[in-house]
Order: structure tokens, then sequence, then C-alpha cells
């Protein structure tokens, strides 16, 4: 079997496998690369994804990538548009040409004496096996498992004469024109379909067990727009972006110091939109505080207009059991539907279930804790992206893969080969990987790496704080081993004796 070489593999074409390779591009033009991707097509989560009205819950102006300026005018964006912005940024950067497509990643082992990764892939539905070797390996395929949502057991689906899709699954062959839909679920999926679906539907039915905060948001950025027309592109999406940065930063350490006040805020804007009458009590007025669990943020109020109209109405109840007409509730009433949409949620899924091993040993990764939001205990040469969970995704990619070229140099200009960090600091605990209260979160959190308790292990979600940490911190920190110099050639060989 013949063996392909890259100095770095980058596994996932999307979003942050896009940025990746452009940073590696522009950082580190010497070093060769390729993109290993399992679907047929770039993307990611937006090209996955097409369920009705899906769109970004964060805006475009820190969801965008830092090098590559959001030009249009909506900030809170829809799929198609992110999609289009992704293939945009691929093509116009060569960087569409490095994606091998159909790959499927199933096995990466680590070999000191060579100081190499090889990567054991399946490619095509023939599931060929193909091998690579890279130097350093850089994770980009998300936290999530693409071929399954999670949709709870529910009693009695069987029964049920319509249809029951989950959004991962949606088809272009779904009709809900003047039917009557149930979606349930309360998250950043259900708030986007209702909305959408009421616009065609005879009426539409957010059934949710229990609340999640909602704020309204501006879908576009007049101030951003304007700025757009007097200002150089490049200026005025700087500017923005800082813009929306601080203002996330803000309000998220607003609701940590004082969530009383905040929640009453977030409470005072549904009631304003849904009137004196509407019971926001029961249907908007969760258990927690909020950012214990991600924000729902609908562009111009979406959500509430369609309350309003009477085409979308919320049900707080818990499901007993599915009927052959629709779903019956705990309260004994019975909500009748053509179609239910499971807006239950994802599967989390570490490194895409990769299988791991350094030096023929598994890595069994729960056990390890997590560097700087990016690298592994013990585990060299080897990166992910993941984002932040209080701010846009694309903030802490564009960091994650400025650092892991800052690592590249580093090792290249000190002769070093392979960079481990190493859990040396004996006073250090240990704290879940994330600090959310969220299901989807903690059905699977065991099996992901835990964080320190202090520095560089620890996730600070702060983007002030990270981007002194991995564009300005020094790379010798005492917890990233460098080793494994390069071997001598023949010559320094031949000079030597």
């Amino acid at each position: 079997m013949a063996i392909e070489h890259f100095d770095v593999l980058i596994v996932g074409a999307g979003i942050s496998g896009i940025g990746a390779g452009y940073h590696l591009q522009a950082n580190c033009p010497s070093k060769t690369y390729a993109i290993l991707e399992g679907r047929d097509a770039m993307g990611g989560t937006w090209d996955l994804f097409r369920y009705p009205g899906i769109r970004s819950d964060s805006d475009m102006f820190t969801l965008g990538y830092s090098f590559r300026p959001w030009t249009e005018a909506k900030s809170i964006a829809d799929g198609p548009s992110i999609l289009k912005y992704l293939r945009e940024t691929a093509r116009d950067n060569g960087i569409d040409r490095k994606i091998r497509f159909r790959h499927f990643v199933k096995r990466a082992s680590w070999s000191t004496e060579d100081a190499l990764w090889t990567v054991e892939v399946e490619r095509g539905e023939e599931k060929e096996p193909v091998r690579f070797t890279c130097n350093f390996l850089f994770m980009c395929s998300g936290y999530y498992n693409y071929a399954e949502g999670y949709t709870p057991d529910f009693p009695g689906a069987e029964r049920f004469k319509g249809r029951i899709v989950h959004p991962q699954k949606w088809t272009d062959d779904i009709d809900y024109a003047g039917k009557r839909v149930i979606v349930i679920g309360s998250g950043a999926t259900a708030v986007t379909l209702v909305p959408e679906m009421a616009k065609t539907a005879a009426h539409v039915t957010m059934l949710q067990r229990s609340p999640t905060y909602v704020a309204t948001v501006p879908a576009e950025d007049k101030l951003a727009n304007a700025m757009r027309r007097y200002l150089p592109a490049k200026l005025a999406y700087g500017l923005t972006r800082w813009k929306k940065v601080l203002l996330s930063m803000y309000f998220y350490k607003l609701s940590r110091r004082k969530p009383e006040g905040v929640k009453q805020f977030l409470l005072k804007q549904v009631r304003e939109q849904l009137g004196p009458d509407y019971d926001v009590a029961r249907h908007f007025t969760p258990s927690y505080n909020p950012w214990d669990q991600r924000l729902c943020a609908v562009p111009n109020g979406d959500l509430f207009d369609a309350i309003r109209s009477k085409r979308a109405s919320v049900v707080t109840d818990r499901i007993e059991t599915f009927t052959e007409k629709g779903i019956k509730l705990e309260s004994g009433t019975e909500l009748e539907a053509d179609l239910i949409v499971t807006a239950t949620g994802l599967n989390l899924q570490v490194l895409s279930d990769l299988q791991i091993s350094v030096d023929g040993a598994p890595v069994d990764m729960s056990k390890t804790l997590y560097y700087k939001g990016m690298m592994y205990s013990d585990v060299p040469n080897f990166a992910s992206a993941f984002g932040y969970t209080n701010a846009s995704w694309t903030l802490k990619c564009d960091l994650t893969c400025e650092y892991v070229c800052r690592l590249i140099n580093h090792m290249d200009r000190t002769g070093l080969r392979q960079c481990t960090p190493r859990r040396n600091d004996p006073t250090l605990g240990e704290e879940p990987f994330l600090d959310f209260s969220s299901g989807y979160v903690q059905r699977t959190i065991d099996k992901f790496p835990k964080q320190g308790s202090k520095a560089p292990w620890k996730l600070y979600q702060n983007y002030a704080l990270d981007i002194v940490s991995l564009k300005f911190g020094r790379i010798e920190d005492g917890a990233m081993e460098f080793s494994n110099p390069r071997p001598a050639s023949a010559e320094q060989k031949r000079l030597a004796s």
C-alpha cells in the first residue's frame, strides 16, 4: 500500500478546517498539507444541516474569519449564505484543491522514533484502506456525531401515523405547508425552525419540557453596514468584530456577576414582545441562571412574531406517549400533528471517535488533560479546534490555528521534532471539560478530557485572555515539552567524524 506523506494533516473541511488551511499557508508556507473530509462536500455543519430557516446563532462578524471580512448586510446569517462564504474562502485561497473528500479517518498512531503519525483512512463507499503519514495531526472535525442526532426513546413513537424527523436528517421531500407541526425542543434549532415553518404550516407548536433563555437581536448591524460604506472593508470589519467581542464578553461576565439582573432584563424583553397576558413565567423562564446553558438568539424577534400572530404556540409539559394522531402529555392534553420534528439535540463525539495510540499504547482521551483548549497531555504533535461556548466558534479556532503554526515554526527553528504537553505540576487539580448544564453536554461529558485548575490547562472562555496567551505568550511555558532532535544527515555525520 502506497503511503502519502504531508507535513500537516487536517481532519475536517468545515469552518475550522478551511481556517486551518489558510493559516498554514499564511504562516508556514513551506509546509505541505492536506485536508481529509469524510463527506463529499465542504462546509461541515453548514452543509450538513438543511432544515428550514437554518442560520447562525452568533453574529457573522465574529463567526466569520479574522482574515476575510463578512460583507453581507445580515449579521445573523442564514445557512446558505454562510456556506457560500466558506466555499468562496476555500476557492479564493486554493484551499479547495487540498481537500480529499470521502476520506474517513479511523485510526492514528504516533511513533516517537520516526516523529510521525500514521493515519489510517477508509476511502469512498467501498471503504478502501488508505494510509497517510504526517508530522503534525490537526483535528478540525467538530464535536458532534454527523451520522446521528440525539432523539430520546419516546414511548409509543411507532404508533404515530405521520412523519417523525430529526433536523439533522432533514430532506427536501418533507412537506409541511398547510399541516400541523410539533417541534419538540427549546434550543437554538427549535427557535429557528418554529418561525420559519410557521410561515406556511397550518400551525406550529413548540413543545418543551423546560424553557430556555431567548434573546432578541437585530438581524442587521446598522452601524456595521454604515461603516462599510465609508471605511475600507477590512477596517470596518475589524472595528465591528471587536465591538461584538467586547459586548459579548461584557454580557457574559455580567451574567456571572449579576445573574438575577440579567435574567430580569431578558424576561422583560420577552414580556414587551408577547404582552402582559402571556404566561412568560411558565414558557420563557428557565430554572437556571443565564449562561449556565447557551442563550438562544432570535433575529428581530421572529419567534415572538409567530407566537403573537397565533401561527405558532409554546407548550411546556412532559410527554406521556406518542399516539396515532400526535402526542399525549402528562397533563392529559393531546396535541394533534401531521409532522413531528425532534429538535432534541446532538450526540457529542470526542475527536470523531478517532482511535489514537502513542508508541503502541492506546490513548483514553477521558484520562487526558486539555492544554490551552487545543492539545492533550502526553499526546505529541496533535491538536484539535474547539470554539467557545459563550461566544463564536471561529474566534477560538482562529487563535488555535495561529498557535499551531507558532509551534510548528518553533520546532523548525530549534531542530526539534516533537512537542508534547506534560502534566508536571503536582498541585494541578482537575475540572470538567465544559461547565455547562445542558443535557447534550451532561450526557457525554465523562468521555471528554478534563481541564486543569490553572493555566495553561484552564479554559477561561475569554477571547482577550486567549489572545495574550496564544498570540503573544511564551511557547516554552514549562508544560510544553520539546524533544526528539532531528537526526543528523549523512553529510553532517561525515563532517563530525
